[in-house]
């Protein structure tokens, strides 16, 4: 019988330059009952030529990484590594950072001071389908896209947005707004998994593949 991701170990993957931290994160995810660390890398090119074949269920990525930057690592490891989620663990909280970080196919982003059990409820929920991100991140998200409207000429939303149902668009509203899918199960008063069916439908809908797509026809560009 398989087991679900929640009993299941979660392999992971740290891309991370300087050594006192990679190491620390190793050191946080082996320790972990339910983690290992499959495999870390220094640079981008190395995390690129290793990833694809090592497979990590969640890898956590640096952004200022030396001869290629962390975004470009995600741009590259969604061709290479599609279906490895990226989780972004960096210092940076500016909303070009993180609108850069996102459209290049990262599923959340964290920073580096984010306690060590809610990166590790992070790694899970990712693992899980999720895409977690800290609310100072989110509202970050949110303020970037208002920016981006008023200097649009055409700052509607998306016509698709019009097509989901009145909970989908609560969903949508939560999911915009940097909610974990656990937090918006409570919200709501539904289940994990009603969530996360709710969340495919909005997606197929949209015809979008990740949050930050998502975001953007909802706030409108």
């Amino acid at each position: 019988m398989k087991k679900s991701k929640m009993t299941q170990t979660i392999s992971v993957s740290v891309v991370e330059d300087d050594a006192g931290v990679r190491a620390n994160l190793i050191n946080l995810i082996d320790g972990a009952p339910g983690f290992s660390c499959r495999a870390s890398y220094s640079d981008g090119p190395s995390a690129l030529a290793g990833i694809p074949g090592n497979r990590p269920d969640v890898v956590l990525m640096d952004i200022n990484l030396p001869g290629m930057l962390g975004t470009e690592c995600v741009r590259q490891l969604k061709i290479t590594a599609p279906g490895v989620p990226v989780l972004m663990l960096t210092v940076y909280d500016d909303s070009e950072q993180i609108f850069k970080s996102l459209m290049a196919g990262a599923t959340g982003y964290l920073l580096k001071r984010t306690p060590k059990d809610k990166l590790l409820e992070a790694i899970r929920e990712i693992s899980n389908g999720g895409a977690p991100m800290s609310r100072q991140i989110a509202r970050r998200v949110v303020q970037y896209f208002q920016d981006v409207k008023q200097l649009a000429a055409t700052p509607s939303r998306a016509p698709e947005v019009e097509t989901l149902t009145r909970r989908e668009m609560e969903v949508l509203a939560l999911l915009a707004k940097g909610y974990a899918y656990k937090e918006i199960a409570d919200v709501m008063n539904i289940s994990f998994e009603t969530v996360r069916t709710y969340v495919r439908s909005i997606y197929d809908k949209l015809h979008v593949h990740s949050r930050a797509e998502a975001t953007i026809k909802y706030h409108g560009r």
